[in-house]
Order: structure tokens, then sequence, then C-alpha cells
């Protein structure tokens, strides 16, 4: 009667196009993850930087009475060892200071109240990253 044809040990053609699209599938998928934990992981850093050196800031007033007129001022008085970068923009230059309302009293007494990022573009929460 009929004969069985015995198969090739081998792939058909379905077979390989059902594979690379899985594997294309999952590939994106993971890629998608990896930006994301990138993205997660820069936001920390900023946000670490931020505390660290407006702790810093608040420290220098304390013990000075007077705010640091340049950022450069907390690593030469022993507040930070370094200025740290900013990692959306990789420079310690982008940071943005935020200046002190100044004293009618005592006009001398203004310096860096706060510091802000100089990254533009949006956080994963919707934020942008210039109010942090």
């Amino acid at each position: 009667m009929w004969k069985r044809v015995r198969r090739v040990n081998g792939w058909t053609l379905i077979e390989l196009t059902i594979v690379i699209a899985l594997m294309t599938i999952l590939s994106t998928i993971a890629l998608v993850g990896y930006r994301t934990a990138i993205t997660r992981t820069r936001e920390a850093v900023l946000k670490e930087d931020l505390f660290r050196m407006r702790d810093a800031i608040d420290q220098f007033h304390a013990d000075r009475g007077v705010y640091p007129t340049v950022l450069e001022g907390l690593v030469s008085n022993g507040y930070l060892r370094s200025i740290p970068d900013d990692p959306f923009t990789d420079s310690n230059e982008t940071w943005v200071n935020v200046l002190a309302d100044v004293d009618p009293s005592d006009p001398l007494t203004q310096g860096i109240y706060d510091i802000r990022s100089g990254a533009l573009g949006t956080a994963l929460d919707g934020t942008q990253y210039a109010e942090w």
C-alpha cells in the first residue's frame, strides 16, 4: 500500500519562521525593559546627587551663616569631595543654581540656596527633571 516517507532530520521553513518570530518578540521585550531600567537608575542617581548637594548647602549655611556663592565652594571647604556629574547630561557644569532671596538689610547674603538639574526631558513618573 502506501509507503510512509521518512522525514529527514532538520527544520522546515515554517518552524524556522516561528522560532525567529518568537526570538524577535522576546528580544524586543528585553530591550524595552533594559532601557527602562537604565532610565530608572539614572533617575535614582540624580535624586541622590540632588539630596547630597542640598544637604551640603544646608550644612554650609548652618556652619557659616551664608550660602555658598559657587558650588565649588562646597568642595573647597570640605562639604563635598567633588561636584557630581548630572547623570542625564554627563557634566557637572549643567547644574542650575537657585539663588536665595536678597535680604534688603544685607544685600551681600545672596548665594546658592538650592540646586536643580539642567537636564531636559520627562521622568518616568511624568515630571520634568528640571523640577526636581
